[in-house]
Formats: C-alpha cells, structure tokens, sequence
C-alpha cells in the first residue's frame, strides 16, 4: 500500500535496503526445536527425567514471566489456544503441550510484586514474585541467552541440584548457545533465583527493578523461525539489480549470520566476506570516521538497538546512498522517517511505525520487498520514456513554428492543431507509456543513485535524432510541399499537421524502449498501449477529414495519407540506426562543468 506516491520512484533509485530479519526474512512462526536444563540436552519425549522441582520452575518463568496468554480452546476440553508475540506464543505452546504447564494454576499460586518488560536495549525481562504459600519471593528472568548467562553463578542440572558455574561450565554454555544460532535457532535462555531476606528488607527489591546477579541458570530453549519461500531468490534479484542488502536483527551474532547465510545476504565462506558481519554496540562505539569507512561493508549487523539502525541509515545516507529501510516496531519510527523510503509491515507493524512510513508491506514479506524496487525502477524508468517523447514533441514543434515564422511570417501549425497535439501526446501519449510492466533487464541494471539526472545522454541521443528528422522533414513540406506535391497552401498546412501528429505516433513506439533496437518486444502483452494508439489514429482521421473548419484542415486523398504515414514510419529505421551509436555513461553537462571549472582555476 503506497502512502505516498512520489517513493515509488525513489524505490527505483534505491541503492541500499536495511532490512529486519524476523518476519521479513523469516516466517515469524516460531517453535521450540531444543531443551537444555543447565548443560544437559533434553529430547522432546524426555520431560519425564527432569525433576519436579525443576520443572515448576520452569512453569514459573514460562507463565508468570510473559506478555502471552494461554486459553482452552471451546471446540475441544484437550486443545489450547495461544496469544502474544511469536516468540511468547512459542514458549508458551512448548511449556503445556510438553512441559504439561498449566497457566490458571502457576497464577492462583502467586503474586506477581513487579515485572520488567521487554526491551530491545536489555534483550530481556523479567518478574519478581511472591508464593501465596509460604511467602517465598522469588526472581525470574528470561532474555537473550548471553546475556542470560552472565547473571548466573549457578546452574540446576536434571535432578535440581545446583552447582556452581565454573569458567569450564561457561565455555560450555557458549558452546550450545553458538551451536543452536549457527544452526539458525534463536537462543532462550531462563534463570532463577530465590530472593533472601535481606533483600527483601530492601525496598529498591520489592518494588523496584528485578535483580540481575548471582542467579541460577535454568536453561536454554532453541526455537526455529524458517526463511520464507522465495526470499533467497528476492534478495539475489536486487543483488544482481546493484543494491545492497543489509540485515539489522536483534538476534545474536551467530544466528544472524546463519540466516543471512541461509538467505544469501552472506556467503557460505565467511571469508569472502570479511568485516561484513558486526554488533551493534561495536558499531555504536566507532568513531565517525571509522564508522563512514565501514558501514559500507557491513551486511549483518547483530544484536542491534533502534539507535544502530538510525545511526546505519545516516552513514549510509551521508555517502550518497539512496536508502530503503523495513520496520514494523514504534522504536523504528526514526529509521523509518530518516529513510529516504520507509517501509512497514502490514501484519506485525505497529500504527506509529505505518504512519512514519512511505509504503507498507501488506505481507511483511521480503520478496514484496523485491516487487516494490521492481515497480520503482519500471515508474522511473516510464517517466523517462515520456520525458523523452514529450521533449522530442516539443523541441520539433518549437524550431518549426519558429524558424517558419522567422522567414515566412506565419506558422504552419495553428493554435488550435498545437493545442490539439499537446492533449494527445501529454494526455493519450502518458497513458500509453505509464502502463509499461517491467522487464527482466529493467532489474538488472544498476540503480540510478541520488545524483544521477533524470535525462541521460540515452535519452539526449534518441530525442535529437527524432527531433533533428522531423525538423528536416516538415521544414521540407514548409518551403517546398507546394511545388513537390502540387497542392495549394491549405493541403500543405494539413499535410505538416498531419506529418507531425503521425511523426509522435509512430515515435511513441521508439519511446517504449530507451536502449534496446526491437522495440515491438512484448507490445502483444501490452494491450492498452496498443488501444491507446488505435484510439489516437481514429482522433487523428476526425480531426483532418470531418473538423475542417475547427482544425483549420483540408481533407488528403488516399496518397497524401499515405505520404504522410511514410514520412513517421521513417521513424523506425532512424531509431534502430541511433541506437547503434554508443554515448558515454557520464552525462553530457558534467564536461560543460568541467571546462568551466578548469578555465576558472
């Protein structure tokens, strides 16, 4: 859904994506794939060799410390239905279905003192709370594994002993935790902790933040969101149309590479891509000289902030970069808004986030993402078509009725056949080249970037020999139709008027393609354009043959129609012949700039 209109044809000029990973890349359709109680690796069919005392802690972390919901379904007494982000609705379908947690009870057992919500700067959240039976109060939280594991000092193994978290212990920690990311899981970490009573003495405890040291580690979920179908594909075809694609996710940095990889953002052998993968915090803490050096190169970028997203984008943006960013939370709000196109996501994205946003992705899916560069480039593109037809249209027209009204003292072409001329080619003629579809070598091309002009020396060339022809051809009829055709000055005037109209027709075909020779390829599929002509032809016949007198017209027998129809058809051959001729890439009025700078200095 286009928001606003003008970043269609800025998409086709994009040179850069920053794109999320989850929802985006991903499905966002999470499920837990592994379990790990402390060390151990515990197979789904296995719950029962876990002790109960573990397990209820984990029924606590799971139920009291979420944003989810869990409900029994009303078609079935044995079915659950689940609510909450993907992430939460994950956890929470593996903890009843496997973990036999039920929700109602874990809450009428406790009171919940305070809670610390998820944040994208923490990684984590967390509860503290108080068992109605025995007043314990207890601590729980749940985040990001790393992080996790570095509040702990202990951890519980299957029989809920607890033992200390020893420098061999953490090694091994970190093992499992790159083992589940480089095998694309996202890795969920739960820690516990009994609070003493000298903290609970403490009011900052009971009512204020949780507390984050010397917790007991309880373990580690790892849960699979797969790409979705078709992104691999996308993501190469704007790799092979020149933008680059750069992921910003919040995961940690083994599991953004293995998507990235999984996507073809990154290659299977790291080291081609060196220096492409970075955090957010390294990155936050360049400094501004090496930060603009890098940020080019960088196409993860793991554990990131809303901050790192915003400070990537206006790196990006300072270097020239024409950028496109997808967002779908209220914290990327600014990326979306300092993007030259912002993109939200329909489904997950948030109303602040559509709102800063220039299109939304009705699917929040990447290959949409691919589409909208697609369109970009062919609105881009089919306004330069019209720039050059319009332009050929009027520099023919301008020379004529000048260099006639110069020598003869009148023009050939009334007011009212140039009004008429402009309606057809700015009104009919737009129409007709707007509804081109996009082409296979359209996004194969490199984008236009930021400083590009918009008429290129392609277009310069094509427009000029058009235009020079008609020139050539219609002067011709001024000064000598008369005598070559034995008419009087009124067939004359018709047979300019005709020429020209016939002339913009015919050259219309030219326009449809800027560089290729065969510019009737694909005109089968396209078939208003062809109405469109066929409607311009018949226009064309009422005004020469029925409004004589409004026109200012003379009817044409059977062969001045068709000396005219030759004339514009010579259009054809003359476009495949200029489009022999190679022009350099870099646009023409650079070298005025530079001979004036060089005759300055």
């Amino acid at each position: 859904m286009v928001r606003k209109l003008s970043a269609c044809e800025t998409m086709g000029s994009a040179t850069t994506i920053c794109t999320d990973k989850t929802g985006t890349l991903t499905l966002n359709k999470m499920t837990v794939t592994k379990f790990f109680v402390g060390k151990e690796h515990i197979k789904a069919e296995s719950n029962t060799s876990i002790s109960a005392k573990v397990l209820e802690l984990f029924h606590q972390g799971v139920g009291l410390n979420t944003t989810g919901s869990v409900f029994k379904s009303t078609d079935s007494c044995s079915s659950f239905e689940f609510s909450g982000s993907p992430t939460e609705k994950a956890i929470l379908s593996w903890a009843v279905l496997k973990l036999n947690m039920d929700m109602d009870q874990v809450k009428r057992n406790f009171d919940i003192l305070h809670v610390e919500t998820f944040n994208s700067e923490k990684k984590k959240s967390g509860v503290l709370i108080k068992n109605i039976t025995d007043g314990t109060i207890h601590a729980h939280w749940k985040g990001a594994a790393e992080m996790i594991s570095r509040m702990c000092s202990h951890y519980y193994d299957r029989e809920g002993n607890i033992k200390p978290l020893e420098e061999s212990d953490k090694v091994e920690c970190d093992r499992i935790i790159e083992g589940m990311a480089a095998s694309s899981l996202r890795c969920i970490a739960f820690a516990h902790k009994q609070v003493t009573k000298a903290e609970q003495e403490d009011h900052e405890h009971m009512h204020g933040n949780v507390p984050e040291n010397s917790f007991i580690l309880l373990g580690f979920v790892g849960l699979k969101d797969p790409c979705r179908p078709g992104v691999k594909k996308a993501v190469e075809d704007c790799q092979n149309a020149g933008v680059n694609i750069k992921m910003i996710t919040g995961d940690n940095v083994f599991t953004a590479k293995a998507i990235a990889t999984e996507c073809g953002i990154l290659h299977p052998n790291l080291e081609v891509d060196e220096g492409a993968v970075i955090e957010g915090e390294e990155f936050r803490n360049l400094t501004d000289e090496a930060r603009m050096e890098r940020v080019e190169k960088i196409r993860v970028m793991a554990r990131s902030s809303p901050f790192d997203k915003l400070l990537m984008v206006q790196c990006l943006r300072k270097k020239g970069h024409v950028v496109a960013v997808t967002g779908d939370g209220t914290n990327d709000a600014p990326a979306l808004k300092e993007a030259d196109i912002g993109l939200s996501m329909g489904i997950q994205g948030t109303e602040v986030a559509k709102e800063s946003s220039d299109i939304v992705i009705l699917d929040d899916n990447f290959s949409s993402v691919a589409t909208v560069l697609k369109w970009g480039r062919c609105v881009y593109n089919n306004i330069q078509k019209f720039i050059q037809f319009q332009l050929t249209v009027n520099v023919a027209a301008l020379v004529i009725n000048f260099v006639a009204a110069v020598s003869a003292g009148e023009v050939p072409l009334t007011a009212v056949q140039l009004l008429w001329v402009n309606l057809i080619m700015d009104t009919l003629g737009a129409l007709a080249l707007a509804t081109e579809k996009p082409t296979e070598e359209l996004i194969k091309k490199k984008p236009v970037g930021r400083t590009a002009p918009l008429i290129t020396n392609v277009m310069w060339r094509n427009l000029m020999a058009q235009a020079l022809y008609q020139i050539a051809v219609l002067l011709t009829l001024q000064f000598k139709g008369e005598s070559i055709f034995d008419v009087n000055k009124k067939v004359n005037d018709t047979l300019i008027f005709n020429t020209f109209v016939l002339c913009q027709v015919f050259n219309e075909f030219n326009a449809r393609n800027l560089e290729k020779k065969n510019v009737f390829e694909g005109i089968h599929k396209n078939k208003l354009f062809m109405a469109i002509i066929g409607i311009t032809l018949v226009l064309q016949v009422v005004m020469v043959e029925f409004l004589k007198k409004f026109a200012n017209t003379e009817r044409l027998n059977w062969g001045q129609w068709g000396i005219c129809i030759g004339f514009a058809a010579a259009s054809w051959p003359i476009g495949w012949l200029v489009k022999c001729i190679t022009v350099p890439e870099r646009p023409i009025f650079s070298y005025l700039r530079l001979n004036k700078r060089c005759y300055n200095e």
